[in-house]
């Protein structure tokens, strides 16, 4: 773990494996006082001491449960001060509906409102509908089958991690452990975990997607995982021109943080494949079916602020100008925004000159362009209080509509000497 210090705050963050494993600074071989390890799972409910796996005559008498549809379960119910230091959940059921279906709240120190409280898969990359094999510095799926957490959660009084079925069927199999440190106290400026959830199906042309409605507070911004749905009415046209942009501590109109593109805020450029690094990377680029998840963690690049943060992205694509008119031929909903003929020196500002696309004279070139597409986000966020005024999660029906599910896998051909198979 490393300690991170801004203005007298404390945030405990989890580093990599990688370097983890190295163990540069020599905490693996530390003894800590402070820190009494208890893991909650069905087998020990409580997470009480020398009380794990007694069903059964501790023969794997209790190792899941099942959650029918519309009911709670509650993985966790912690008294006391401590940290979440991983949670591990499987299910059976990993179909789109469920991913988005089920929902994780997480509430710290007795407060009524969590202060996550999200699309279980959402939370773990699954926004497209597909958990995918992954291992990054917050959050993992080694195989694509369970979901993992790294992210430090400290808490003063009290945890309580629960999970809702909301997908409209039951969940047959759902296996979990949340392993998590009795402690006396956590550092006195540590922060609360927060995760925010929000979903816009076609933005207003020009307006940007809130990732992060302003939050009042002093904290960090940790990052997020963005979901796009393309609209199929702008083809095979790039849609990730927008710029990211990180409002801080009364900003405004315009932010302090400000990208160049969405594949460039997380780290890559001319485009978007699916990669996967520790705090970067696109988990889903799925261009035949118009479905992309990416995400930034901003651990090696702190964002902190004192009064109030609000992260924007903007819905901007782009294609060369003899498509983009064709597109608004076609009666695509679109807006041009500039032309990029390859040098800057020709560069052409539409909307401050008041040209149109169309005009004789204007140059050739890439045309970017406002777009409206179905995007979706998680944004993690620290804050020096347990609950935050933002809006409560939006209802089943608005999560789960208009879902995009990967392409079923292709059958393959029976082998000789198998038939049927």
């Amino acid at each position: 773990m490393q300690i991170l210090r801004y203005a007298g705050l404390a945030l405990l963050v989890a580093v990599s494996a990688h370097a983890a494993a190295q163990d540069q600074d020599g905490t693996l071989y530390r003894f800590q006082q402070d820190g009494r390890p208890r893991w909650a799972s069905p087998e020990n409910r409580e997470a009480a001491r020398g009380a794990g796996g007694r069903e059964n005559r501790g023969g794997k008498g209790h190792a899941f449960d099942t959650l029918p549809a519309g009911a709670s379960i509650t993985l966790a119910d912690m008294r006391g001060a401590g940290i979440i230091d991983r949670m591990w959940i499987t299910t059976e059921d990993r179909s789109p509906e469920m991913l988005r279906g089920l929902r994780l709240d997480i509430y710290w120190d007795g407060a009524a409102k969590p202060a996550v409280s999200v699309p279980l898969g959402d939370f773990f990359g699954a926004g497209a509908g597909a958990l995918v094999p992954m291992e990054t510095a917050l959050v993992a799926s080694p195989e694509g089958r369970s979901y993992v957490s790294y992210l430090p959660m400290p808490f003063r009084k009290g945890a309580r991690v629960v999970v809702t079925n909301e997908s409209g069927k039951q969940l047959n199999l759902i296996f979990w452990d949340v392993n998590y440190r009795e402690m006396a106290a956590p550092p006195k400026d540590a922060l609360y975990l927060h995760a925010y959830w929000s979903r816009t199906r076609a933005t207003a042309l020009g307006r940007d997607f809130q990732v992060l409605p302003r939050v009042t507070g002093k904290g960090r911004f940790l990052g997020s995982i963005v979901t796009t749905l393309t609209d199929p009415a702008y083809g095979k046209s790039w849609w990730g021109e927008g710029e990211a942009k990180i409002y801080l501590d009364g900003d405004g109109p315009n932010a302090t943080l400000v990208g160049t593109g969405t594949e460039d805020y997380i780290g890559t450029g001319w485009g978007q494949g699916a990669y996967v690094n520790r705090f970067q990377g696109s988990l889903v680029a799925d261009e035949p079916r118009g479905r992309w998840t990416y995400y930034r963690f901003h651990v090696p690049d702190p964002i902190f602020f004192d009064r109030d943060v609000r992260v924007d992205l903007q819905q901007i694509g782009g294609w060369p100008k003899d498509k983009v008119i064709g597109l608004l031929n076609a009666g695509a909903k679109l807006k041009p925004v500039t032309i990029d003929p390859g040098q800057r020196t020709n560069f052409q500002q539409l909307l401050s000159s008041g040209k149109q696309v169309t005009d004789p004279g204007l140059p050739n070139g890439w045309t970017n362009f406002y777009r409206s597409d179905d995007v979706s986000a998680v944004a993690f966020f620290y804050l020096d209080k347990p609950v935050s005024d933002l809006p409560a999660l939006a209802p089943a029906a608005e999560r789960l509509a208009a879902l995009r599910p990967p392409a079923p896998p292709e059958k393959k051909a029976a082998e000789p000497g198998n038939p049927g198979q």
